[in-house]
């Protein structure tokens, strides 16, 4: 099969497509024919190689060399453990940690699956696992967000946050977004209710309270934040 691979740190300019063996699903998993991936910040750290990306995956080169975490395809074989799933369904999921999105063929574990609803195309559901998944973990499984709260929104212009505003939408939440310029009217668009532009205004400091504020981009000390809360 074909594969997206790398085998050293550095740019776009060190992928190669590769033919590479197919792989076989063992007892627990499900051997998947890739429609769609979609590419997320985590596979940009990996293929440059930041310290903690190298911590994870080798100090000198990468010991997994295909990347891509979010993908949807359909089931062509699984394991002989696997309870959940059949040979020919649709499915959609997150491979972090084992990765090997890039290619025509992954296998991947039963846990890290969904059914992908017929309504949806392949890149669709290709583009919601890890950004989705951050939010609900960020909103619901920690924040434990309720109705009427005022939420604040860091880094609000990418995949989290605009999973995160329909999530807090659904509890009638007042949200503020905090992005730069250019991002500032599309965020609007898509019912923020408030939006700030980092570049001209620090929202740590600009006297403005919130219940919960779910940072995407992590750049500020905690501390800055308890002012904001």
């Amino acid at each position: 099969m074909k594969a997206i691979i790398y085998t050293e740190y550095g740019g776009p300019e060190v992928l190669q497509v590769k033919e590479v063996e197919k792989p076989y699903p063992k007892d627990d998993e499900v051997l998947i024919k890739i429609h769609a991936a979609s590419i997320n910040d985590w596979d940009w750290g990996l293929l440059h190689g930041d310290f903690i990306n190298r911590l994870l995956n080798g100090i000198l080169k990468p010991k997994r060399k295909i990347l891509g975490s979010d993908i949807a395809g359909r089931i062509e074989a699984i394991g002989k453990n696997v309870t959940r799933f059949k040979t020919g369904d649709d499915v959609y999921g997150d491979l972090s940690g084992r990765w090997g999105g890039f290619a025509e063929y992954t296998c991947a574990q039963e846990k890290s699956l969904a059914l992908k609803p017929a309504a949806m195309s392949f890149e669709e559901a290709a583009a919601i696992p890890q950004a989705a998944m951050l939010a609900v973990q960020g909103l619901i499984d920690k924040g434990k967000i309720q109705a009427g709260q005022k939420l604040l929104i860091n880094g609000a212009g990418g995949g989290v946050g605009t999973f995160a505003l329909q999530i807090a939408k659904t509890f009638g939440i007042e949200v503020t977004g905090v992005d730069k310029t250019d991002k500032l009217e599309m965020l609007r668009s898509i019912g923020f209710d408030h939006v700030i532009d980092f570049t001209k205004e620090d929202f740590t400091r600009n006297g403005r309270c919130y219940d919960l504020i779910l940072d995407v981009k992590t750049n500020r000390p905690i501390y800055d934040y308890v002012r904001a809360l």
